[in-house]
């Protein structure tokens, strides 16, 4: 009954979001939970105990609205649920990536290999991760507390390591505005394991002054899944905001993205990371930024406002101040004209 009530509830979702629409874009590009949050928690208000974010519901979600798959919390499911959600995958020819929590220490190692089961028996793509809490220019103030957070990152690879080799899963560690890519470079050689990799995400190294493309085409050998995200970019005092915002309508070249990639993982699968949210503020103009990052030349910081001042856009997404009702159409259709642009642009 439950599952069929989260049917009922995802087709007239479905049936709602493209009332309007006669013809249904497709592409094999994937959402990942987070580009629905808002329509998570409206629905929740609407039917109390209905969670858009359950892992068939929300694969059934996906599909519906012409996406190639989902990267989802799949928690610890039973043989039925993993029979049920791998069957409907393949019926329609989507993907799956797990979104798993490393272990923080001994006594969740048993939480996280039951997680890391649950994927592989599903057939993921990956189980993607991040390893240090929050942006690291805004959750840290001295070198020695991130230094700290990123020894506690290290150890829980080295935990999740064996785990995952021996359940063949891979382990994609997002690029999170936690390490610059030197770190996360040394931090993979570190960890030398064949399913110990990335999940690259294309917008988040430039908030670090990581450079623009260059971040990409260094992860992409490394890369088991990706979030593709288009970005605004625009000056302001402190630095520069950078703002989620619809596939093609931003300041990178997605395409270029995409290829580099692509030329050395033909098959990766991508998924859509978009947040419906205001611009966040990165303030590489103040001392404060620089705290946890010593390293950074002033080269990389002029390289990047020189990109931001050539590449600004005009359009940039209030969002904490918008009814809720249109804060949920506003996401609705970021979602869905991201899912067109892949498709019909960037041929994913």
């Amino acid at each position: 009954m439950q599952l069929l009530a989260s049917s009922v509830a995802t087709l007239a979702l479905s049936s709602a979001v493209h009332a309007n629409e006669r013809i249904l874009n497709r592409t094999g590009m994937g959402l990942v939970i987070y580009d629905c949050n808002i329509r998570r928690n409206w629905m929740r208000e609407q039917q109390p105990g209905f969670d858009l974010f359950e892992p068939l519901t929300f694969l059934k979600h996906c599909h519906a609205l012409g996406a190639g798959g989902m990267q989802a919390d799949l928690g610890v499911m039973t043989a039925q649920e993993i029979d049920t959600l791998r069957s409907f995958a393949e019926q329609h020819g989507l993907f799956i990536d797990a979104i798993v929590k490393p272990p923080r220490g001994d006594d969740d190692i048993r939480r996280f290999e039951d997680e890391i089961r649950t994927a592989r028996d599903v057939g993921v793509q990956a189980a993607r991760t991040t390893i240090i809490p929050g942006r690291r220019y805004e959750r840290f103030t001295t070198l020695a507390e991130f230094s700290e957070f990123e020894r506690r990152g290290r150890a829980m690879l080295e935990r999740a390591a064996p785990i995952v080799e021996k359940c063949r899963v891979p382990f994609a560690v997002e690029n999170h505005k936690d390490q610059r890519l030197d770190e996360r470079l040394a931090l993979l050689n570190h960890i030398d394991s064949e399913f110990v990799g990335a999940c690259i995400d294309t917008g988040n190294s430039f908030a670090l002054l990581d450079g623009t493309y260059e971040p990409i085409e260094v992860l992409a050998p490394y890369a088991f899944t990706v979030h593709l995200k288009d970005q605004a970019l625009q000056p302001y005092p402190e630095g520069f905001l950078l703002g989620d915002i619809p596939l093609g309508q931003g300041s990178f070249d997605l395409k270029r993205m995409v290829e580099s990639i692509r030329k050395v993982k033909p098959d990766i699968r991508f998924a859509l990371e978009l947040i419906t949210r205001d611009p966040l503020r990165v303030p590489c103009l103040t001392e404060a930024y620089y705290a946890t990052m010593p390293t950074a030349a002033a080269t990389d910081l002029a390289q990047t406002l020189r990109f931001v001042q050539r590449h600004p856009t005009t359009r940039l997404q209030e969002v904490s101040s918008l009814p809720v009702a249109s804060q949920v159409k506003l996401e609705d259709e970021n979602v869905a004209a991201s899912i067109a642009f892949a498709g019909q642009q960037l041929g994913i």
